[in-house]
């Protein structure tokens, strides 16, 4: 694919088919996302991949967990519990297209709940990706930005492939679950999961395109002729 078709062309992907995924395209896409920009090259990011009954384990340990009301653990925090605003606006602007496109209305509790379910089970995809970083940089704000800009570069460079990818939280909400199943080292920050496999082309919310605001909207140009 051209650049331009990738990043205009991909989608977060929320349902997948059950075929592996080799490990060797998997190394080939961490190698293209491991090219992303990194601040003063300190490459604090680490993956890891995991499939089969690792997986299944977190899933399952972590569906459990917060059906039954234990608290979530993510490490990283979104820094509110609640957004607010054009950022809520926006939220519940996506959340409105996943669930139209998936027949779900807004007074049918148990199809909304079987979505949620499906996020605790990182969406059923047959590899997750758990990005970490060095616990010795926590509390740099460059990390995070790093990890945020080398998964993003990931799921572009997976949908280069043909595969598909959601980054998401919900997957690793109960974090002492994904360390032990994914057998993650007390010297690393959990930060996302990223669902990971070959799209299903069937499952209506993949072909939803989730809208951006305009460069206007976003951009101040400054000094430039008008």
């Amino acid at each position: 694919m051209q650049f331009d078709e990738v990043i205009l062309g991909r989608r977060s992907i929320r349902g997948f088919t059950p075929d592996p995924v080799p490990r060797e395209l998997i190394e080939e896409v961490l190698a293209l996302a491991m090219r992303a920009p990194s601040s003063m090259n300190t490459q604090p990011w680490n993956f890891h991949v995991i499939t089969g009954e690792p997986l299944d384990r977190i899933r399952a340990g972590n569906t459990e967990r917060n059906l039954a009301g234990v608290p979530h653990s993510r490490e990283f925090r979104t820094g509110a519990e609640r957004f607010t605003g054009v950022h809520r606006d926006r939220q519940v602007g996506v959340a409105k297209q996943l669930f139209a496109a998936m027949g779900i209305a807004r007074d049918d509790t148990e199809m909304r709940q079987d979505w949620v379910l499906r996020g605790f089970r990182q969406f059923d995809a047959p590899v997750g990706v758990i990005v970490t970083y060095d616990r010795i940089l926590d509390g740099s704000d460059d990390t995070p930005f790093d990890c945020g800009a080398v998964s993003t570069a990931l799921v572009n460079a997976a949908w280069s492939r043909g595969l598909g990818a959601v980054i998401n939280s919900q997957g690793i909400m109960q974090s002492p679950v994904v360390r032990e199943h994914a057998g993650i080292p007390d010297d690393q920050v959990i930060m996302k999961s990223i669902a990971l496999g070959w799209p299903d082309e069937t499952f209506p919310a993949n072909a939803v395109v989730s809208e951006r605001k305009s460069v206007e909207e976003a951009a101040r140009f400054v000094g430039f002729a008008e």
